[in-house]
């Protein structure tokens, strides 16, 4: 499952339907990211009890649904970590429509959002620059579903696409807590 091609959106949000759980692929993402950027360890297992609550109604996922989920948190830490900035947000490819993408990156905020604010409970300690993303992604979280399908909304979307990823990489930089040397490359390689 560490092949990237494997935790595409498409993918992954095939195996979501596919085993009955009824989340957001690009939510889930969002949740990972949020904790991440927000602090959580990565020798922390209990990522996926908080999944298991908040977006599974308290039961265990199936085994396919925790592979899946393990490679997703595996991958996003990686790249969260690389100095290319490889991380990407987990969103349909260009192919669907923007409605399509909108709504999943509506997805992704609401899930980061998520996620952060389980990590980060006193948001008074925040710089003023994470409190504004915060913000921000609540708004973006909020967009109107009404969009034409033009190239002023195509570009309108991947500005606040790039915002969203970039301003999630600042979270990280300034709460998150990278793993320990030898368990990074143990387990993340």
């Amino acid at each position: 499952m560490s092949d990237q091609t494997t935790l595409d959106f498409s993918h992954v949000q095939a195996i979501l339907t596919s085993e009955n759980v009824k989340v957001h692929a690009a939510e889930v993402h969002g949740v990972l990211t949020g904790l991440i950027s927000a602090g959580y360890l990565f020798e922390d297992a209990d990522y996926l009890v908080v999944l298991n609550d908040m977006l599974n109604n308290g039961e265990g996922f199936p085994v396919t649904v925790k592979l899946t989920l393990k490679a997703m948190f595996a991958d996003i830490w990686n790249n969260i970590l690389d100095d290319s900035y490889s991380f990407q947000l987990m969103l349909p490819d260009d192919d669907d429509s923007i409605m399509e993408r909108a709504n999943a990156l509506g997805h992704w905020v609401q899930g980061f959002n998520l996620g952060f604010g389980l990590q980060q409970k006193n948001t008074a300690k925040l710089s003023e620059d994470v409190q504004e993303v915060i913000n921000d992604f609540a708004d973006i979280a909020n967009l109107s579903d009404e969009m034409d399908e033009d190239e002023d909304t195509e570009q309108a979307y991947y500005e606040i696409a790039e915002y969203v990823r970039i301003s999630a990489l600042l979270c990280f930089t300034e709460l998150g807590v990278p793993p320990q040397s030898e368990s990074k490359n143990e387990t993340l390689h």
